[in-house]
């Protein structure tokens, strides 16, 4: 690389590093972990699922963290329902055609949803019509609501129960702080439900 692409890749890592650092000395970022996966333990010790949605890079995301709820993350346990709403194609563009892709999370959260159930709805921007959408069913269906999303919260804000603010403004940065809280969440739910590992 030369000297503009190496500073370029050092500012990244820099604005990674940054944000990691903070919410890992932010009690209230860890105590919103904490508040998410009691939900989760909640929702899943009482037979019921979890539902995720986001957008592009936050629909694997919501995609990567039904994974490690259906099949496992650090112990070998039952599996636990979870549903990523981004993953049925035939779904989203049935919708997408017949009512508009702002509709497509909240007509499968009104037909998959029920009360005790929890959504996770991803939005980097805390803004995306389809996610908020979500979030309004959800609370509709008495379904428990929890929002990632970046720094300010946005449309967001009002909407979730308990709301994980990345402290970042950078969509990639926001990502990043997602996906390593969904992993602390996951091991979280699993050392309440499955007992802590050694």
């Amino acid at each position: 690389m030369d000297a503009n692409e190496t500073a370029y890749a050092r500012g990244h890592l820099s604005d990674s590093l940054a944000a990691m650092q903070a919410v890992s000395a932010d009690a209230e970022f860890l105590a919103v972990l904490g508040r998410i996966a009691g939900e989760m333990a909640k929702a899943i010790g009482a037979g019921r699922k979890i539902l995720l949605c986001g957008n592009g890079g936050s629909a694997a995301d919501a995609q990567h963290i039904a994974a490690e709820l259906l099949s496992r993350f650090e112990q070998d346990r039952a599996p636990w329902a979870a549903i990523a709403l981004t993953t049925d194609s035939s779904v989203l563009t049935a919708i997408g055609n017949d009512y508009g892709y702002d509709h497509v999370f909240e007509r499968q959260v009104r037909g998959l949803g029920a009360k005790g159930d929890v959504l996770i709805a991803i939005s980097t921007s805390g803004r995306s019509p389809n996610v908020v959408r979500a979030l309004d069913a959800a609370r509709e269906c008495g379904m428990v609501t929890v929002g990632f999303t970046g720094k300010d919260g946005r449309d967001m804000t009002s909407r979730s129960d308990v709301l994980l603010r990345a402290p970042s403004d950078k969509t990639a940065v926001i990502q990043q702080i997602h996906i390593t809280a969904a992993h602390i969440i996951c091991g979280l739910v699993e050392r309440r439900l499955a007992g802590a590992k050694a």
